[in-house]
């Protein structure tokens, strides 16, 4: 495989679990995170690919750097996130710590603890989200409430996709503590049906995932940007709405993902109340004839 684009399944922003620079995001910036989505969903489905060598993998995902670096133009998504970068004065770090996430992916399995699964969010989900600040001009001060979030969105993905994850890839973010703290071991997740213990667990790391949502409550109304404002209002209900449902069904046997109808509905709730909350324009004042 002589490039990282050749990896690629044919997934692309409409697959994923929460919007993509949607119609909410202003055009002058959608093209600048749609270049960054590509790059990063080329490195991931190079770290996720079933028929690579792990020693391939990293040949390619360091061939990405080195193109996001200037040494190397064989990688199209790579040169095009460079341009960006070049054209908004921005830095590559956010996209290098992507990368360092998706190396990890290729030889680290198993996560212990949940501080650990929280340091590889840090690499995995984080920069997603400051650079999409960063995008708008926003402060740094938001980072905080955006890792908090981010990292929910991550974990979510995990819970959701636990199975599959463990059988495709022998890959298992839910962290060994929580398991034994709950007498179950990691072939569990191999079920077509998740054993009541191992349902305690996941349920467990769920309403965990819902303290991380709490934490970045008011996230979305410290934003300056209005537009991404709502964006983020409406990943957040969505967070929501996932995370209630994994405290409640078992991802190896249940649908925990939204429907296009439910999502559609979130989005149209976040919206009229916005429109309800935002200021009214006072009534004209009344002329009398003279």
């Amino acid at each position: 495989m002589d490039t990282a684009s050749s990896a690629r399944t044919g997934k692309g922003a409409g697959d994923e679990n929460f919007p993509v620079a949607s119609w909410l995001i202003a055009p002058q910036h959608r093209p600048a995170i749609f270049a960054f989505y590509d790059f990063v969903r080329t490195a991931d489905d190079v770290a996720d690919h079933a028929m690579l060598a792990p020693s391939e993998k990293l040949r390619l995902l360091d061939q990405l750097e080195a193109g996001l670096a200037g040494r190397d133009d064989r990688e199209a998504v790579a040169v095009a996130l460079r341009s960006v970068l070049r054209e908004r004065g921005l830095g590559p770090q956010h996209a290098i710590d992507l990368l360092n996430a998706f190396r990890l992916d290729v030889h680290k399995l198993r996560y212990e603890t949940w501080e650990e699964l929280i340091d590889y969010c840090r690499l995995s989900a984080m920069p997603v989200g400051r650079y999409v600040l960063d995008v708008h001009g926003e402060s740094q001060a938001l980072w905080p409430a955006n890792d908090a979030l981010c990292a929910a969105l991550q974990i979510i993905n995990h819970l959701q996709d636990c199975g599959k994850d463990y059988r495709a890839l022998d890959r298992v973010y839910v962290p060994g503590e929580a398991m034994a703290e709950a007498g179950v071991d990691v072939a569990a997740l191999g079920a077509d049906r998740a054993s009541p213990a191992l349902r305690l667990c996941l349920h467990g790391l769920a309403r965990r995932t819902g303290t991380l949502l709490e934490e970045a409550r008011g996230f979305s109304a410290d934003i300056q940007n209005r537009r991404l404002s709502l964006e983020v209002a409406i990943i957040h209900r969505l967070a929501d709405r996932l995370v209630h449902r994994l405290e409640r069904r078992d991802p190896l046997s249940e649908r925990v993902h939204l429907g296009k109808a439910h999502a559609l509905g979130v989005v149209i709730g976040v919206l009229a109340g916005r429109w309800r909350r935002r200021p009214k324009r006072p009534a004209p004042a009344l002329r009398v004839p003279t």
